[in-house]
């Protein structure tokens, strides 16, 4: 027999260079990225605000404490990562919330990534200046 603090949800997030996994823990809305709190990791609220879309859409903010780890990319890769993988986790632990988070896109893998640098050019796309002369 499981106890209710044995329960663990679990979802894995991607967005550009970025991987989160994340654990949704039955608590009281605390949010740890790689052993810190969430406002001391992400430099700016916007990206704790773009994180916690999932649990606001879905009521439960309150509800769960989420223990994340993150690698690679920046810092806005890794709160799309984060969202994605609280969107999944929170699946695992309700599969109605669907109909709620599919219609606003929370499920879906942004599949966005750099573009390599072409030869002949500076960058993936700009080209050198042209001189007349």
């Amino acid at each position: 027999m499981t106890k209710k603090k044995d329960v663990k949800y679990y979802g894995t997030g991607r967005r550009k260079k970025s991987i989160a996994r994340v654990y949704l823990i039955p608590g009281t809305g605390k949010v740890t990225v790689n052993g810190m709190d969430v406002n001391e990791y992400l430099p700016h609220a916007t990206l704790v605000m773009d994180l916690k879309q999932p649990l606001v859409m879905t009521g439960t903010a309150d509800r769960f404490d989420i223990e994340a780890t993150v690698i690679g990319g920046g810092f806005s890769g890794q709160a799309g990562a984060l969202r994605l993988g609280i969107a999944r986790a929170l699946l695992e632990a309700n599969p109605e919330y669907r109909l709620t988070l599919k219609p606003q896109g929370m499920l879906t893998r942004d599949a966005r990534v750099k573009e390599r640098k072409h030869y002949g050019l500076k960058k993936a796309r700009r080209a050198p200046q042209f001189s007349k002369r």
